[in-house]
């Protein structure tokens, strides 16, 4: 949620960076910020009317006529109560409308096509006939698609034999490296009540349509552990000396892939339910952009310790995720891809969401000056498990159809250093 101060002292910078997310952000602040200038003015003739009837009250007189003006003067400021509470519930809802500001940095553009990409990394290995992963999967039988949708239905599967050893290698590698940079591994909660989903900002713009909810127990399923990690400091203060919190989160994961029909919709690349391993930060708004780059250099580390080819894009403002003021992605080289000639597809996703979802969900932190101002949270992916299943099977792929395991995961893979078929 927006800084209502902010957005009126800082209009034209406000209305600017909206503009540049979409125009219909823009008019829909300007109508905002007049509720908020209109619900300022009626804060004010409440408090006039309500300081005329604090002095009022302090009369001695038991005379009928001062009686019934302070009756008139207490029907009065009840009224006004009234109305300042509606203009405020009001306010409220349309604030939720609205989307993070971009940071100054970000390229402005209106979608995907118009993300910037910073650099690629990595040579892409010569494979003669690439197959696409879902191809070599089904013929080392390590990913069943067939029974997951007998089981649950279409876009679920299962994964199993090496292709289950690979998930918990992934997981055990990324906690290993991330526990050595100080991230607290945590295992969330998957379910979580409504009114953190919506701090979190997951409920507006067609969000409501992405994630599950429980409706007789008005709760969700999580899309991403940064929706249950979010909310662990909600309503709290926290001393400056002790930020950041970094958190290393696993949790399953459930998207409707609502917006997603007709696309990917074989395999696991864009599936209802998936495993992921989620960095979060909570830190000082003065820390955030350090942070930021750390997160992005640790994905990085991540991927190159994989040996996997691929690019860091930062994201321009028409595409950036409702909460985020700044976006980076990195997109992996699949060879298997677009019938063998390869494609780069996004397999991690890093946001500062600023002090966006912080001020919703009231979480702070306290200056060494005594004063509390809000946190600001970030969100970074070390693995999301399926899609890095599929960049392996991919790039490890060889000439006689067995996938070679990463060096770094042959440690956790129980003496299987190749994938073969049985």
């Amino acid at each position: 949620m927006l800084d209502r101060k902010n957005m009126l002292t800082n209009r034209d910078s406000v209305l600017h960076g909206l503009s540049n997310r979409g125009e219909k952000f823009a008019r829909e602040a300007e109508s905002i910020l007049s509720l908020l200038q209109s619900a300022a003015d009626m804060q004010r003739k409440l408090e006039e009317k309500q300081a005329t009837l604090n002095a009022a009250s302090k009369s001695k007189s038991h005379e009928k006529e001062v009686i019934a003006q302070l009756k008139v003067l207490s029907n009065e400021v009840a009224e006004m109560k009234s109305h300042v509470k509606a203009a405020e519930e009001t306010i409220h809802g349309r604030l939720q409308s609205l989307p993070n500001i971009p940071l100054p940095d970000v390229p402005v553009g209106k979608e995907a096509r118009e993300n910037v990409t910073l650099r690629e990394v990595g040579e892409k290995r010569s494979i003669a006939r690439p197959q696409d992963y879902l191809t070599l999967a089904e013929k080392l039988d390590i990913i069943d698609m067939p029974r997951g949708a007998k089981v649950s239905g279409s876009r679920f599967g299962y994964l199993k034999g090496a292709g289950a050893l690979l998930e918990f290698a992934l997981v055990q590698y990324a906690m290993r490296e991330l526990t050595k940079a100080g991230f607290i591994a945590v295992v969330p909660p998957v379910i979580i009540n409504e009114q953190y989903m919506e701090a979190m900002g997951y409920l507006s713009q067609g969000g409501e349509e992405e994630v599950y909810r429980l409706e007789k127990d008005k709760q969700y399923l999580v899309g991403t552990s940064e929706q249950s990690v979010g909310p662990y400091y909600a309503d709290e203060i926290i001393p400056e000396s002790e930020a950041p919190k970094k958190y290393a989160a696993f949790s399953t994961c459930f998207r409707r892939e609502a917006g997603s029909y007709g696309k990917d919709t074989k395999g696991i690349l864009r599936v209802h339910q998936f495993d992921k391993v989620e960095m979060f930060v909570v830190a000082a708004p003065e820390q955030s952009e350090a942070l930021h780059q750390e997160l992005l250099a640790m994905q990085e580390k991540l991927v190159a310790g994989l040996e996997l080819p691929y690019r860091v894009v930062q994201l321009c403002t028409g595409d950036l995720g409702f909460p985020s003021a700044k976006t980076y992605d990195i997109e992996c080289w699949l060879p298997g891809q677009n019938g063998g000639a390869g494609e780069y597809r996004e397999t991690h996703s890093t946001s500062n969401t600023t002090d966006y979802q912080a001020r919703a969900l009231n979480i702070r932190v306290k200056g060494k000056d005594g004063k509390n101002g809000i946190a600001h949270l970030l969100n970074g992916t070390a693995f999301a498990i399926g899609r890095t299943i599929i960049a392996i099977l991919e790039n490890y792929q060889q000439a006689d159809g067995s996938v070679r395991v990463p060096s770094v995961l042959q440690p956790f893979m129980h003496g299987l250093t190749d994938i073969r078929i049985a």
